[in-house]
């Protein structure tokens, strides 16, 4: 048999005023929101395919006539049912009338292009009142294209000017909201992350313990701090994936579920799962090890290599995670899945892995997200055992390209999409020869490789904190990328705490 130690475990919108109805004891959302959101999406889609098409060919055209001319009955449906139409721009999301429009795998790169779009030429929204026409949208779209050297707030005027002077005054364009602003929301959004998994990991410490000594856990309370997760994922992840950067050695235990739960819930985010969904999810994964509490501390935290009798104690953990579940479920409302991932989740897709199944099965969906997001963790992580851990660029290459790591290729895609090529917390060394930590993955899909980082050191190698953050997609006026990763580094060999950045 295999060791475990070296194989599964590897490696709001914003109110609009518009009136909620109740169905069932919940609100769902009324028909002018759906309607908003779906002509929306077909909007920044148009808006997107347009300036592309500008870009390529001459106003003359037929493809830049067709997509000027889909542009404007879009515009026309969204203002005869609405009566006003802006489209606007804040951080990373996309609003019209101030719904905020949802960021799906297949608009990527519309929406990011309309994002780096706007801040180029410092746009914050665009207004109308009436429907354009074709040849004003041609012009407005073609000012947009124009490459300029000047910062984003000359740019604006600069357009501003330019729409005044050929009286295309049916276009306007406001500033957007204050820099301050969207630091303090950032700060705010930080603030209740560290919030959330602070009482995420003191509740499953506090989970692990009740088991180990036999007492009943307050199930109630792991509810509450999931649905916290879960609402934390939704309403903006990037705060609480940076906090997974901190793997505390002497917590991990504890960190590693809390870890696990936040990489799933964001995983299954991103394949299309609806909120009860996730919240089910998230209750699997931060159950999936608690098998470990039936296992003995001196074999868990074994320095060296195990004997036989040790490593069935180990991999016993995942029946006996099951068997534990199965027990407490019996006293309080505990979801079922629960029971199958703590059971499944180092099992590989061709049912090798532990424990080997006695009949042919196919694996849960929610075990498969699970096990990559606990492959993850584990091996970007220091342990008792593993005291110089990959890098999160290392373990992600691994979990793609070695198939005998036994994930299933899907998940790990997704898995990729969701956190880009270089993880969150990657250190990278530029080809400024500066130094940074990746923040978050790019929203553009062709731009997986070029992340948003935290740029940490100047080009002597001396440290800033906190460091200012950078788009690697950002490009000069000529089209060539201001910077570019040269190569990944272990944080520890510059003395550099990666946690202490996110927190």
């Amino acid at each position: 048999m295999t060791n475990p130690r070296n194989s599964g475990s590897y490696a709001s919108t914003a109110a609009t005023g518009r009136q909620q109805t109740p169905v069932g004891g919940q609100s769902v959302e009324a028909g002018g929101d759906a309607f908003i959101r779906r002509a929306g999406k077909g909007l920044i889609l148009a808006f997107y395919a347009a300036l592309r098409a500008i870009r390529l060919y001459p106003l003359e055209n037929a493809a830049v006539q067709n997509a000027a001319e889909e542009l404007t009955s879009l515009t026309k449906e969204l203002l005869e049912h609405e009566h006003e139409l802006e489209m606007r721009v804040s951080g990373e999301f996309v609003f019209i009338n101030s719904v905020r429009l949802r960021l799906d795998l297949d608009n990527y790169a519309s929406f990011s292009h309309l994002l780096s779009v706007f801040r180029a030429a410092g746009i914050g929204s665009l207004h109308l009142h009436t429907v354009p026409a074709l040849k004003d949208w041609q012009r407005f779209l073609a000012f947009l294209n124009q490459p300029s050297n000047l910062e984003p707030a000359d740019r604006f005027e600069e357009l501003n000017g330019k729409l005044q002077q050929l009286e295309l005054t049916v276009f306007e364009l406001g500033e957007p909201m204050a820099q301050r602003e969207n630091e303090q929301d950032r700060e705010k959004s930080k603030e209740v992350a560290k919030k959330t998994y602070a009482q995420s990991v003191a509740v499953t410490k506090d989970l692990m313990t009740s088991v180990r000594l036999g007492r009943s856990p307050n199930i109630k309370k792991i509810k509450r701090v999931v649905q916290g997760i879960v609402d934390q994922i939704l309403n903006e992840e990037t705060s609480l994936i940076g906090l997974t950067t901190i793997r505390d050695y002497d917590e991990y235990t504890f960190t590693h579920s809390v870890n696990v739960c936040i990489f799933s819930v964001a995983l299954g985010k991103r394949l299309g799962f609806g909120k009860i969904q996730l919240y089910d999810l998230g209750m699997a994964a931060l159950f999936h090890d608690i098998g470990k509490s039936r296992v003995p501390s001196d074999v868990l935290n074994k320095t060296g290599g195990l004997t036989d009798d040790e490593w069935r104690l180990i991999a016993a953990h995942p029946w006996l995670g099951a068997l534990t579940l199965f027990q407490l479920r019996g006293q309080q409302e505990l979801p079922y899945r629960a029971m199958i991932v703590a059971h499944e989740h180092h099992m590989k897709i061709d049912l090798t892995g532990y424990p080997r199944p006695i009949r042919e099965r196919s694996l849960s969906m929610f075990s498969k997200i699970v096990a990559v997001a606990d492959g993850f963790d584990a091996a970007t992580s220091r342990r008792s055992y593993q005291t110089v851990p990959l890098t999160p660029a290392q373990v992600m290459a691994e979990m793609r390209d070695n198939l005998r790591r036994g994930m299933d290729p899907v998940v790990v895609k997704a898995f990729i999409n969701l956190t880009g090529i270089y993880p969150v917390g990657t250190l990278v060394i530029l080809d400024t020869f500066e130094l940074g930590i990746v923040h978050a993955a790019n929203p553009i899909a062709e731009m997986l490789s070029r992340p948003v980082v935290r740029i940490i050191s100047d080009e002597q190698g001396n440290l800033m904190q906190p460091g200012t953050l950078t788009d690697l997609a950002e490009q000069s006026a000529d089209g060539v990328f201001l910077r570019t990763i040269i190569k990944t580094e272990n944080p520890e060999r510059y003395g550099i705490r990666v946690g202490d950045y996110f927190i």
